[in-house]
């Protein structure tokens, strides 16, 4: 069962004191009550402070000083809005995003170019050192029986592993639902197929992740856009208004960290997603890639860890968090199981053994949370940073998100400022960006950028930003 009480109350004391804050009842520079008196005067203990704090903190609207405590941020830093909720139609479109997302992210590869286009973090952050030495460990010690033993379902000793990890954050899974994947894409695209049929509609955040619209495109599927805000996620209203409105055969969310706002739905709004589902018979794909990259004290529970019924398809992968190219990622496809299995082995057939094997050996070896924990803390920093950069470079009138995890930014531009064409100019001077039209099936969000702030200690990141500040302003001062 999740504890979800004191993750409410973290919450509702940030609420709470984000609104004071907003509204001028706390001043710019005026200190926050200490943790110690907050715990008394609320009666709630000193991690439900710390992690309240952390999110205001996060938010842009206080700053941590050393030995001093937080401070209420000066209006000389004062923080950008954040960006607007968009506004879908709620009808059906068919998808053709395909050939717009190869034109415009083909440069990410470039190793030349800045990659604030790119999907993945700097490989730098990760261990690759250790995990190639657990692949030479398991490959000493493997045994013939295995080769064909770990066929479809994956190599049991990973798939315990990975169940084991799962119970202990709150999400027990069946012995038999797990299955090894290709990354988590082919989880996605396999859990995708086993609830849908051509022709079907299925739901999807507004913006949302290009791969997501792919997938459709290519299973022959029409979308559906729900309103979703850049912080809370989902407008749980609005789909249960779009649920009584036409048939739906699936809806495929990123409950935690969405690429691209960033926006994480609470625990409370995810159980209520779960349930407003499981009311209507439609199944979940949970898209789970960014939940360990939080930057709170605690993991965020999926939606998964709400399930009751077997009806939330949850998928993940070892891709941004740990081991990027080992193509390693998993799908707890709860009811839909024996489906998802049957066309794995129909397709694919099986994981490369190889890397699961050196997968399951790093885990065992214990040092995963240790890694977990300084790739979170330099990828929160870094988000921070790029921020500040944002707000001193960009154009009057710029909106942000302030994630609480991942490192994702999203960018509402001055509406003159066309992303598409600034894409181009800043491709010009080796720099990549991910322009909004590529997160929607009618390709709106002209004006919006995701920008990919993963990236600590390349030097040409702070400058590329500068850069892009740079002509972006200028695209909005020539339009006037």
């Amino acid at each position: 069962m999740v504890d979800t009480l004191r993750v409410t109350r973290y919450e509702q004391l940030a609420d709470e004191l984000a609104t004071a804050i907003r509204g001028g009842l706390l001043r710019p520079g005026e200190r926050l009550p200490s943790v110690r008196e907050t715990c008394r005067q609320r009666g709630v203990s000193p991690s439900t402070v710390f992690q309240a704090y952390g999110q205001l903190e996060a938010e842009g609207l206080v700053e941590a000083r050393a030995r001093s405590g937080f401070y209420v941020r000066s209006t000389r830093r004062a923080v950008r809005a954040g960006p607007q909720v968009a506004a879908p139609r709620g009808e059906a479109t068919p998808v053709a995003i395909s050939e717009l997302v190869f034109d415009l992210l083909g440069s990410t590869r470039d190793a030349d170019v800045v990659p604030l286009g790119s999907a993945f973090p700097a490989s730098h952050l990760f261990p690759f050192d250790e995990l190639a030495r657990s692949g030479a460990r398991a490959m000493r010690a493997l045994k013939p029986g295995q080769i064909t033993g770990a066929l479809t379902a994956g190599d049991e000793g990973l798939r315990q592993a990975l169940r084991r990890r799962q119970a202990l954050q709150g999400m027990p899974l069946a012995d038999n639902e797990l299955i090894i994947t290709n990354g988590a894409m082919e989880a996605l695209n396999l859990c995708l197929q086993a609830v849908t049929r051509p022709g079907d509609v299925v739901v999807v955040e507004s913006p949302t992740f290009y791969a997501a619209l792919q997938a459709l495109e290519r299973l022959h599927l029409k979308a559906v856009e729900v309103a979703t805000d850049p912080r809370d996620g989902v407008d749980l209203e609005a789909l249960s208004v779009l649920l009584d409105r036409q048939t739906v055969a699936a809806c495929w969310f990123m409950p935690s960290f969405q690429n691209p706002l960033g926006a994480l739905m609470s625990p409370a709004r995810k159980q209520a997603l779960v349930a407003l589902l499981a009311r209507h018979r439609v199944p979940l794909i949970e898209d789970d890639v960014y939940g360990e990259l939080y930057a709170g004290a605690r993991r965020p529970p999926p939606a998964k860890a709400f399930d009751q019924q077997g009806g939330v398809l949850h998928c993940s992968s070892f891709s941004k968090c740990l081991a990027p190219g080992y193509r390693v990622g998993w799908a707890a496809a709860g009811r839909y199981a024996p489906q998802v299995e049957r066309l794995k082995m129909t397709t694919s057939l099986a994981t490369a053994l190889p890397t699961q094997l050196a997968l399951a050996d790093y885990l065992a070896q214990g040092g995963y949370d240790r890694h977990l924990r300084r790739l979170r803390e330099s990828l929160s920093a870094q988000r921070k940073h790029a921020l500040r950069l944002i707000e001193r470079h960009f154009p009057p009138g710029t909106r942000t998100t302030r994630p609480e995890g991942g490192y994702f930014i999203w960018l509402e531009l001055p509406p003159s400022v066309d992303a598409l064409a600034l894409h181009h100019r800043a491709r010009a001077q080796s720099i990549s960006t991910a322009p909004g039209a590529l997160f929607s099936a009618d390709r709106r969000f002209t004006h919006h950028l995701r920008l990919n702030v993963g990236h600590p200690g390349d030097d040409r990141v702070d400058g590329a930003l500068r850069t892009l500040g740079a002509l972006a302003t200028e695209m909005a001062r020539s339009a006037h």
